[in-house]
């Protein structure tokens, strides 16, 4: 009985560490794929490189190269989904697109401000926050210096701001360390409870490693808290110094959407990413005695583990910019103006998956579309609870909105609070009379009889 419950209980717990793996895989961009591959590869001997694959030649080598049947039990993991075989999404396109580009921080953030801000104003607040972010990727003004010297109000540049941080790299565009942290946390949905409490009320404390006072105010055990330190250690103190500040650095497009006769091809990227087989040496290794078979049998487990949980990340990838391509198809008709808001879990039920597997899949990754290379996390809202259906907008752009509106209606019948709720619903974009009244003060606009010119 001890036996099982052991066997069941390590059972579980090799299955967490595998399912850890692949969430982490799904969120890597290809270059850091291209990375862990080649870590994998040296920390795994059952691991092979094939860095000449053709994917010509896939299926008449799959059924060979993964015939293990001794050991491993690889079709347990694998079923129909074999590792080798590929969808063909590329319809065998070349991936010459794919070469590299270099850019540095601002290149990268002036990309991102082009594609979001299509009105002059915006642009040129956000081109001046752009430029004042250093090479560590703070904002060392602040929004009162910004207004000034743009001669806009402080409340119209904390709205750009607010945006801005959500462009990549993550936590670009905070002020201190506080709020560096605190933007990376909430987008990865970790900003809560203790976690929260640290990055709020005791980074201070945690770099003298006092954790038993931490815990003491947090009525916390020291290791809960070593446990969330540990988490917070992970992110980015300095998101800007992976750029080398303003010197010159390397974007590859994750997926490439290209037009072909009218319609649009979605192309996941795998250019120098490096294919992995299960090595041959493995595969004939059947008269080993009982403790190399038993290593033989952790070791290949786990290579095939990893090559589907990459082909998976692949086909995922794939699933979800095709359905961005569906949904946006006037954004890459068109242009940046033709942009609709949309949300995560919009696609995550087209496909079939759950939303924070969209979120992991767009996380880290760049798209090249025929306006330009933008992050494809930029298709997306983020969140913002509404009063209607559960939808979920993202708060600075419903202000940039009302901001327009108020901006060109006329000035002497100007928007009523209702009317510019009910032009929002039109866009379907579900904000109460009351919230419409709050952003409205936040950007600095009276009412609309306050507003009224004769």
């Amino acid at each position: 009985m001890e036996q099982s419950l052991s066997l069941n209980l390590g059972q579980k717990l090799a299955m967490t560490a595998k399912l850890q793996q692949a969430i982490q895989i799904l969120q890597l961009s290809s270059q850091d794929l291209c990375t862990m591959i080649e870590n994998e590869y040296l920390e795994n001997p059952a691991l092979e490189m094939d860095e000449s694959f053709s994917e010509t030649d896939v299926d008449e080598k799959t059924t060979d190269r993964y015939s293990i049947e001794d050991i491993a039990n690889l079709a347990n993991y694998l079923g129909d989904e074999r590792p080798g075989k590929v969808v063909r999404d590329d319809t065998n396109q070349s991936f010459e697109v794919m070469e590299v580009s270099q850019n540095s921080l601002v290149d990268i953030l002036i990309e991102q401000v082009n594609f979001t801000f299509s009105k002059k104003e915006e642009h040129k607040i956000a081109e001046y926050i752009v430029g004042s972010i250093d090479d560590c990727g703070y904002l060392r003004i602040s929004c009162a210096e910004i207004a000034i010297a743009m001669q806009v109000s402080e409340a119209a540049v904390e709205t750009i701001l607010e945006i801005i941080q959500t462009f990549d790299p993550a936590g670009v565009g905070a002020r201190d360390l506080k709020e560096c942290l605190m933007i990376q946390a909430k987008q990865q949905d970790i900003y809560q409870g203790l976690i929260a409490s640290v990055i709020d009320k005791h980074l201070d404390a945690v770099a003298s490693a006092q954790f038993k006072m931490i815990a003491e105010k947090e009525n916390c055990s020291p290791n809960d808290v070593q446990a969330a330190v540990d988490i917070i250690r992970k992110l980015n103190p300095k998101p800007g110094s992976s750029y080398g500040g303003r010197q010159s650095d390397y974007i590859v497009p994750d997926v490439v959407v290209r037009k072909i006769d009218d319609e649009y091809i979605v192309l996941v990227n795998q250019y120098g990413t490096p294919k992995l087989n299960i090595s041959s040496t493995y595969k004939n290794g059947v008269n080993f005695d009982h403790d190399t078979k038993k290593y033989i049998e952790q070791r290949v487990n786990s290579a095939a583990w990893l090559i589907k949980s990459i082909e998976q990340r692949r086909m995922t990838l794939f699933n979800v910019v095709t359905e961005i391509v569906r949904l946006q198809k006037e954004f890459f008709d068109k242009g940046t103006n033709y942009l609709r808001p949309m949300l995560m879990k919009t696609i995550a039920e087209n496909v079939n998956v759950h939303e924070s597997t969209v979120s992991r899949a767009v996380a880290n990754k760049y798209v090249e579309t025929p306006h330009g290379v933008v992050p494809l996390k930029k298709f997306f809202t983020a969140n913002l609870g509404s009063v209607m259906e559960g939808e979920e907008l993202i708060a600075s752009q419903v202000k940039m909105m009302l901001k327009q509106m108020i901006e060109e209606e006329n000035c002497k019948k100007p928007f009523s609070d209702q009317q510019l709720s009910d032009m929002l619903k039109a866009k379907n974009m579900n904000i109460s009379r009351r919230t419409v009244m709050k952003y409205r003060e936040q950007l600095g606009f009276l009412s609309s009889v306050k507003r009224k010119r004769y």
